[in-house]
C-alpha cells in the first residue's frame, strides 16, 4: 500500500507542476503587460523563463535538501548530500536530453519544418556555447563559482538576444489587456496558485522520486535524468503535441530550444549557489549525461543551420539515441562507465 501511495504522490507532483506552471505563465504574462512592459519583452523574458519553472524548482529544492544534509554532519552526510544534488543536476541535464531526443524528435518525425536561419542561428549558437562551457567547467568533477558565472553570462546574453529578436518582429497594434477588477483578481490568483502548485509539486517530485530510487536500488541521479526529467518536461511535451495537431511544428521547436538553453545555463548555477558555491558532478554526468546532451544537440542543430530546415531523419536518429540512452542508464550503466575505467 505504501508503494502505491509513493507512486501516486509522485504522479500528483507532476500534475501540480504542469498545471501550476501553466497558471503562473498566464498570470505573470498578463500582469507584466498591464504594467506597461512591451509584449515582446514579456514573451522573450518572463514567459521563456517561466516555462522552465518546473525544472528550476525541482532542482532548487533538491539542492536545498542536499545543502541541509551536508550541513547536518550526520552519518554518511557527504555521500547523501551528493546523491541529492545528483537528482538536481540529473533533472536539468535530463530535461535537455528529453526535450531534444524525445519531444523535438517526435515533432520532426511527424512534421519536419523549415527555419529562418537569421532567427534560429543565434539560439543554436547560445545552446552550443552553453554545452561547451558546461562540459569544460565540470571536467574536474565539480562546477565552480567561476563556471556558474560563465553560464549566467551566457543566460543574460540569450535573454538580450531574445529581446532584440522579439523587438524587431513585434507589432505595435496589439490590443491592451483588460484591467477590470475581476480580471485582475483572477490573474493574481493564477500567479499565487501557480507558484504554490509548483512548489508543492516540486517537493513531491523530489521526495517521492528519492523514495522510488531507493526502492529500485538505483541512484537519485538516474531517477533525475529519467522519471523526474520527463515529468518536468511535460509542458514542452504538451506544447509539442498541440503544435503537431495545429500543424505548427516551429512553435514546438522554438519552445524546446529556449527551454534547453535555460535548463543548461540557469539551473546548475542556481543549484551551485544554493549548495554552497561548488556543485559536485558525478562520473555519470561527465561521461554519459553531458556527452549525450551534446550529441543530440549537435544532431538537432548543425544539419538544421546548414540546410535551413529540420529533417525527418534527425527525429528518427534522436529517438534511437534516446532509447539507447535509457537502456544504458537503466541497466547498463556500470558496464558503460567501466569503458572509461571509472
Amino acid at each position: 500500500m505504501e508503494t502505491v501511495i509513493m507512486y501516486a504522490l509522485f504522479a500528483v507532483g507532476i500534475i501540480l507542476i504542469v498545471k501550476g506552471g501553466d497558471w503562473f505563465v498566464d498570470g505573470a504574462a498578463w500582469i507584466a503587460e498591464v504594467t506597461g512592459i512591451p509584449k515582446f519583452i514579456v514573451g522573450a523574458t518572463i514567459v521563456s523563463v517561466a516555462t522552465t519553472l518546473p525544472e528550476i524548482f525541482v532542482s532548487s529544492i533538491a539542492a536545498v535538501e542536499g545543502h541541509e544534509i551536508l550541513m547536518s554532519g550526520v552519518g554518511d552526510y557527504i555521500f547523501q548530500a551528493e546523491e541529492k544534488v545528483s537528482l538536481a543536476i540529473g533533472n536539468g541535464v535530463g530535461s535537455v536530453i528529453c526535450n531534444t531526443a524525445m519531444i523535438m524528435a517526435l515533432s520532426l518525425v511527424f512534421m519536419p519544418t523549415e527555419i529562418e536561419r537569421r532567427k534560429f542561428t543565434p539560439k543554436a549558437v547560445h545552446l552550443g556555447l552553453a554545452l561547451v562551457a558546461l562540459m569544460v567547467m565540470t571536467r574536474t568533477g565539480a562546477l565552480s563559482t567561476r563556471g556558474s558565472i560563465i553560464l549566467l553570462v551566457i543566460f543574460v546574453s540569450f535573454i538580450l538576444e531574445n529581446i532584440r529578436s522579439a523587438k524587431s518582429d513585434s507589432l505595435d497594434d496589439d490590443d491592451p489587456p483588460q484591467v477590470d477588477k475581476k480580471t485582475v483578481i483572477r490573474n493574481v490568483l493564477e500567479i499565487i496558485a501557480g507558484a504554490l502548485c509548483i512548489v508543492f509539486g516540486s517537493r513531491f517530485l523530489v521526495n517521492y522520486g528519492s523514495d522510488i530510487a531507493r526502492s529500485w536500488g538505483v541512484s537519485e541521479g538516474i531517477i533525475g535524468v529519467t522519471m523526474v526529467a520527463v515529468g518536468t518536461s511535460l509542458p514542452e511535451l504538451v506544447t509539442a503535441i498541440s503544435a503537431i495537431i495545429k500543424k505548427q511544428p516551429s512553435m514546438s521547436v522554438g519552445n524546446v530550444i529556449g527551454a534547453n538553453i535555460i535548463d543548461t545555463v540557469l539551473i546548475l548555477p542556481i543549484c551551485s549557489l544554493i549548495y554552497g558555491g561548488t556543485l559536485p558532478v558525478s562520473v555519470q554526468n561527465i561521461f554519459l549525461d553531458f556527452p549525450v546532451c551534446a550529441l543530440v544537440s549537435v544532431i538537432a542543430l548543425v544539419p538544421t543551420v546548414i540546410g535551413k530546415k529540420f529533417f525527418r531523419w534527425q527525429g528518427i536518429l534522436l529517438l534511437l539515441i534516446y532509447a539507447a540512452y535509457l537502456v544504458i542508464v537503466s541497466s547498463k550503466l556500470d558496464w558503460y562507465l567501466s569503458l572509461f575505467n571509472v
